[in-house]
């Protein structure tokens, strides 16, 4: 009797091992140079004395209108409660007396600061901080204008 060799049943197999290896090579080497690869503008922010985020200043439910102090181009500022008329050309010191006044008549009231598209920055950070110096709980940044 001569030698005959079992035929085997060919299979046809991918060996998924020599790619996961290679898949894991690939993520460290992205996961390494993502930080190198970050691309930005160095801007000049200016310095606050008390910053905190969104999620930190909470926010106020209720049906009461806004208190929206204006920055305008060069810096002047206006002061609008209960919908009212913008009082424009207030210094510093006034504003911030009158919201203070209107927050402890109505204290869940919130405070929005709109900024002139084409003010310098500094003035609007400088509102924010002088607002939250003055116990200013909550204030939001407005992007577009209230509806009536």
């Amino acid at each position: 009797m001569a030698y005959q060799p079992k035929k085997r049943k060919l299979t046809a197999e991918i060996n998924v091992v020599p790619y996961i290896d290679v898949m894991l090579v690939l993520l460290i080497i992205f996961m390494v140079t993502a930080p190198f690869v970050t691309q930005g503008v160095d801007v000049d922010l200016p310095a606050t004395a008390s910053a905190k985020t969104a999620a930190e200043l909470g926010g106020a439910d209720n049906d009461r209108p806004p208190i929206i102090v204006e920055v305008g181009r060069e810096g002047e500022l206006g002061l609008s409660v209960d919908n009212q008329d913008m009082m424009r050309g207030l210094a510093m010191d006034e504003l911030l007396t009158r919201v203070r006044a209107e927050l402890q008549l109505n204290p869940k009231s919130s405070v929005l600061v709109g900024g002139d598209a084409r003010a310098q920055y500094a003035y609007i950070i400088e509102t924010l901080d002088a607002l939250n110096q003055a116990g200013v709980g909550s204030v939001g940044l407005m992007t577009e204008p209230l509806e009536d």
